[in-house]
């Protein structure tokens, strides 16, 4: 369907603002275009509004992700307006002004989209425009900075009301092309497309310009001794030490992805003398705080203080932040109010070292991160002309726990299985490992891809998803070295891990005379030690978190059935299924389940069998290379071949919500071979 040629500009325009960071945030603000359409029913000219609607992002914003009203019945709903105590009706009431089946539900900013007297409308979060907003004389800044072209909006909450004031703005200011919204962002308006984007830049542009020139050097005041960034490469490895550590705090009361973010702007912050004042005070901007919680948790410890005492520490203030947070909760609920959804930091700030962000899943921790670094560039302006005033705690709870951001959150579809977790699975670049990979991104985990070759990795990662769904590394499991960074990426890309698949191995078919020492270390290095360094360094920080978590061996049939032509390949195996058994009883108390899976015969996609371990089994059995998969089908008791999909399903089932409370566990999937059953 052809979209009128006014919604086509306001998506372009919408990709344009939203494409550049400085206009807005990610899924933040919301842009409108006005224009005819021909109603099917009647045939008849009516004028439609198109609308970003709720939870979509400027700059990915389709069609699909509008919403269309009518805009006569839209404001025909200023007749049955109940008033500013009941405005929260007025939502379910833009159903009844929508245009059509399909598009997007309209947000809560829709009636102040078409409320306002203009072809076009954009509501925007600029950096330069909240700094603005939140400042303690932002109305005095506003006509000094804009004169009578801008004009000061107090702090309203978003809803009827608000469009109901910004309309009558715009009708008693006709020479005035928008709004600073207090606490909150910007509106702009113009005739054409053109021309509102025009409006919506100038106001961004010349407060930018304004704080450039007029505004204190370094309003964040000096640095504090011993606050300062560590050097990269301490840095990394200290936010490696915290990362699980933090995690396991930002998720006592529900499982968190992580993010970490040590960019120049934050370590800065974090090394400035007014850090802790600021901090204290939370963010301003709704679309800030309720991705980042009413304000951060910050570690009073200078950087230079050791990674032990920084761990203490972060514990006793994280006890020191659920009670605040739970005073805070008490301080303004009341029967109405929707059960407190958590008390734990979803932004956490270590000086030196980063910013941790915490979410539901890697996306949304990412976001988490970026709305904080937004909320430092807006204190930074604020400061920098003035004082950061931000709206009070009374009106942050409003906006947390207010019923229309509560039934948002309950029609959040049902999360998946793995949503949460953070899966690190060995040799996943092709076969039996990219099968497991795949499987667990399916079902919501987050994924790490680790292989010998980092191409191959990478690859195999990006065929799962972008990086706030996989990431590829390279992992040399023989080498303790490269083990420990694979996995110290993993925890600063996700914050921790929770599952672990030893999945890595290789195999060389040859009888016990002909068998070198070579060949013996090779195979034990890589299966036998490198599943105890992976499972060891994995351990490490699952125990950190206090999450518990999952290991899973790919072991083999071979561990338990005598094949010939086999010895070292079978014997590493054997290794690897006592392991699970070991690890399984020292790791219980942590939580940590440690399974195995025996599988036989995975010919198709196998990695082993393309490098020359399937010629050599097909020689020793007498058979056809090509033929190998199903002569390993027909001497099993289902007669079926087993496919890397069917490994990954019983790491699935395994690490899923069904087994918790198996552990110690070995699993056939070989179609049934009696000579391997366990005993």
């Amino acid at each position: 369907m052809t979209l009128p040629l006014a919604a086509e500009e306001l998506l372009a325009r919408s990709n344009r603002l939203g494409a550049d960071k400085k206009n807005t945030n990610f899924a933040g603000g919301n842009t409108s275009a006005k224009g005819p359409a021909i109603d099917p029913v009647t045939g008849e000219t009516i004028e439609l509004m198109w609308v970003k609607g709720s939870g979509g992002d400027l700059g990915t914003l389709t069609a699909a992700g509008l919403s269309a009203l009518r805009i006569d019945r839209l404001r025909a709903l200023t007749s049955v307006y109940p008033g500013v105590d009941r405005e929260d009706e007025m939502v379910a009431a833009l159903d009844y002004c929508l245009h059509g089946t399909g598009g997007a539900t309209p947000s809560i900013d829709t009636a102040m989209h078409g409320l306002v007297d203009a072809a076009h409308v954009d509501h925007l979060h600029p950096d330069s425009g909240i700094a603005i907003a939140t400042a303690a004389d932002g109305e005095a800044l506003t006509a000094k900075i804009f004169g009578t072209r801008v004009v000061w909006v107090p702090w309203r909450r978003p809803g009827f009301q608000l469009g109901l004031d910004i309309a009558a703005i715009k009708e008693a200011h006709p020479e005035a092309i928008g709004c600073i919204l207090g606490g909150h962002g910007i509106t702009a308006w113009g005739d054409s497309s053109a021309e509102t984007e025009q409006n919506s830049l100038w106001i961004i542009d010349t407060a930018a310009a304004y704080i450039a020139e007029h505004g204190a050097a370094e309003p964040f005041g000096p640095v504090i001794a011993g606050f300062e960034a560590l050097p990269e490469a301490e840095r990394r490895t200290r936010a490696a030490q915290l990362a699980p550590v933090i995690r396991g705090i930002a998720s006592r009361d529900t499982p968190m992805v992580g993010h970490f973010t040590d960019s120049d702007a934050v370590l800065d912050f974090m090394a400035r003398e007014e850090l802790a004042r600021l901090a204290a005070l939370g963010t301003s901007c709704p679309d800030h705080f309720l991705r980042t919680k009413v304000k951060p948790m910050v570690l009073d410890l200078p950087a230079t203080a050791s990674a032990e005492e920084q761990i203490a520490r972060l514990g006793e203030l994280h006890e020191a932040y659920r009670a605040d947070y739970r005073a805070y909760y008490d301080a303004h609920a009341d029967e109405a109010s929707p059960a407190m959804r958590g008390a734990d930091p979803l932004i956490v700030l270590v000086p030196g070292v980063g910013m941790f962000s915490f979410g539901a899943n890697k996306q949304t921790a990412r976001v988490a991160g970026e709305f904080y670094l937004n909320a430092i560039n807006v204190m930074r302006g604020a400061e920098a002309l003035s004082t950061y005033a931000p709206i009070s705690d009374a009106e942050k709870f409003r906006i947390e726990y207010w019923a229309l951001e509560e039934a948002k959150l309950q029609r959040l579809p049902r999360p998946k299985s793995h949503q949460g977790r953070i899966a690190f699975v060995t040799g996943a670049a092709s076969g039996i490992g990219k099968a497991i990979a795949t499987r667990l991104a399916a079902e919501g985990a987050c994924v790490v891809v680790a292989d010998l070759d980092l191409e191959k990795a990478q690859a195999a990662a990006a065929e799962l998803g972008n990086s706030d769904v996989a990431i590829g590394v390279a992992a040399n499991v023989a080498d303790a070295a490269a083990v420990q960074e694979a996995i110290d990426t993993a925890v600063l890309a996700f914050g921790g891990v929770d599952l672990i698949v030893n999945n890595a191995g290789l195999s060389l078919s040859k009888s016990l005379l002909d068998t070198t020492e070579a060949d013996w270390n090779l195979q034990h290095d890589v299966m036998a030690k490198g599943s105890f360094l992976v499972s060891q360094a994995a351990a490490r920080a699952m125990i950190a978190q206090g999450m518990g978590g999952d290991v899973i061996y790919i072991s083999s049939k071979n561990s338990v059935f005598a094949g010939p032509n086999n010895i070292a390949y079978s014997a590493t195996k054997a290794d690897q299924a006592h392991q699970v058994r070991l690890l399984a009883v020292e790791l219980g108390e942590h939580g940590i389940r440690v399974n195995g899976i025996n599988p036989d015969g995975v010919v198709r996609g196998s990695g082993i069998f393309a490098s020359g371990w399937g010629a050599n089994r097909a020689a020793t059995y007498g058979v056809d290379e090509q033929d190998l998969g199903q002569f390993y089908a027909n001497r099993t008791i289902l007669k079926r071949e087993v496919v890397p999909e069917n490994v990954a399903d019983a790491v699935y089932v395994l690490t899923g919500p069904e087994l918790t409370r198996t552990t110690g566990l070995h699993i056939p999937v070989d179609s049934g071979v009696a000579a391997a059953f366990l005993r």
